[in-house]
């Protein structure tokens, strides 16, 4: 399957198929000139599937080499960029030269942003590994890390020039891992695709069901994000959309540490909080909090965070980028399959806050 993000300046192509990451030289000559390659990886993807992708490079005529960083939110900083960016020098790095991030969100983020910001921008491509990855970060060109203050706080967009994308991986991730993944998928559902979200009442909320829908799930996901990124590629409008439960979301991933509650276990709770008062304010279908809370929790996903310290989460909140001076967009879900941007000032954010 092949999806076309057909932005006018980077178009570029979404390959889904299971059994493609042995294929990966043979998609990349069909991209890029013969040139310098680093894989920029983690410790436990590294583990899995740096050497069939390497050896798959270089049998296509590439010279390549590998970066690794230890697996985990916590490493997504501007300590390991200056690491990576160390040893692109020490391999003679050029801006005819390319990178290619072979992971998951993590390690999608910290590779494209070191692709944009050496030398000002050289070659990219992603391998998403992980659902979470392979049904959002990977696409669309966001990339950034994290600071003390606020998730993703640097960074800027870089699109890449391909993305290969192997349902296959996500049988080697942990229970939680894929799990976390379905939190990006019932987004996509909620905000855009009703038939996606009958897809998921259809399923058991096993893990092997998740596996056996992948591809669709994908597919379907991919879709939307696509729609979105072309139509506002750079966040200022409709693809705002894709925000749904991340503005508390990011503020519960910052307080609690990066890390220990994972990027689509913060969106579920975040999806439920706000659509909690969103529907008692009268801003969301009557019961639908109720369906969201019902559907993560088929899945396995959490829908509360304790202990819930307000304050807290306000401050957080107030770093993040959707912040324009004393006021924040957010993301509400009218009806389902339909999402809307509400305005509000970072004052009335707080009553989105209370439990």
């Amino acid at each position: 399957m092949h999806i076309r993000v057909n932005l006018p300046h980077h178009p570029y192509d979404l390959v889904i198929e299971k059994g493609n990451l042995t294929k990966a030289g043979q998609w990349v000559a069909g991209l890029w000139q013969p040139q310098k390659i680093a894989i920029i990886t983690d410790s436990q993807v590294h583990q899995l599937y740096t050497e069939p992708v390497k050896t798959s490079l270089e049998e296509a005529g590439f010279e390549v080499f590998v970066f690794v960083f230890p697996e985990g939110e916590s490493s997504k900083n501007l300590a390991v960029t200056q690491d990576a960016y160390e040893c692109l020098v020490q391999h003679g790095m050029t801006r005819s030269d390319g990178i290619i991030a072979l992971g998951g969100g993590v390690v999608g983020d910290l590779a494209g942003f070191v692709a944009a910001t050496y030398m000002r921008g050289i070659h990219f491509l992603q391998i998403p590994t992980s659902l979470t990855a392979q049904v959002d970060s990977s696409i669309g060109g966001k990339t950034g890390v994290n600071t003390p203050f606020a998730k993703n706080m640097v960074g800027c967009f870089y699109q890449p020039d391909g993305v290969l994308i192997d349902p296959l991986t996500l049988q080697t991730l942990g229970k939680r891992e894929l799990i976390e993944g379905m939190g990006e998928v019932i987004k996509y559902g909620l905000i855009d695709d009703v038939e996606l979200w009958e897809e998921l009442q259809e399923m058991d909320g096993s893990t092997d069901s998740i596996l056996e829908h992948a591809e669709s799930l994908i597919y379907r996901s991919c879709q939307v994000k696509r729609k979105l990124v072309v139509a506002d590629e750079l966040d200022n409008g409709l693809r705002l959309h894709l925000n749904f439960g991340h503005t508390i979301g990011h503020a519960i991933e910052a307080i609690a540490g990066y890390g220990q509650v994972m990027h689509g276990e913060a969106v579920a709770i975040g999806m439920v909080q706000i659509s909690r008062v969103a529907e008692k304010k009268g801003l969301m279908s009557a019961g639908l909090t109720d369906q969201i809370i019902a559907m993560c929790s088929k899945f396995g996903l959490p829908t509360d965070y304790e202990p819930w310290e307000t304050e807290q989460l306000y401050t957080a909140l107030t770093r993040d980028k959707k912040a324009r001076g004393k006021t924040i967009k957010t993301i509400l879900v009218p009806q389902l399959g339909q999402a809307a941007i509400n305005q509000i000032s970072l004052e009335e954010m707080k009553e989105y806050l209370e439990k």
